[in-house]
């Protein structure tokens, strides 16, 4: 009997191990999967910032043959987008998060 319940030990030290190499793994894949998604949202963030400082120049551009006070309506129209988009983001941050959270701690069998 003593050799029965040493071989069943045994098959639960191996299944305790395994289960911890596969909690390890997962945890290494969720810290990965953070890692890629928080390195593209700052590629996004980088194209849109880019593409609407190439919008300003236009829009500077355009208006460079008048005075300063296309310059200075231009600079507070920016200023008053750039707010807006910050609270967005940060009325949206805590959701995309939560939804980032979700798929990276989310294991498909």
């Amino acid at each position: 009997m003593a050799e029965g319940s040493k071989g069943g030990i045994q098959q639960l030290l191996a299944a305790e191990q395994e289960a911890q190499k596969i909690v390890a793994a997962a945890r290494a894949a969720k810290t990965a999967r953070l890692r890629q998604a928080k390195e593209e949202a700052e590629r996004e963030v980088g194209r849109y910032r880019a593409q609407r400082e190439e919008e300003f120049r236009k829009k500077l551009a355009d208006t460079s043959g008048d005075s300063g006070a296309n310059v200075k309506r231009l600079d507070v129209e920016t200023k008053e987008k750039i707010a807006t988009l910050q609270k967005e983001a940060q009325s949206k941050g805590p959701e995309v998060v939560d939804m980032l959270l979700k798929f990276v701690t989310t294991l498909k069998t």
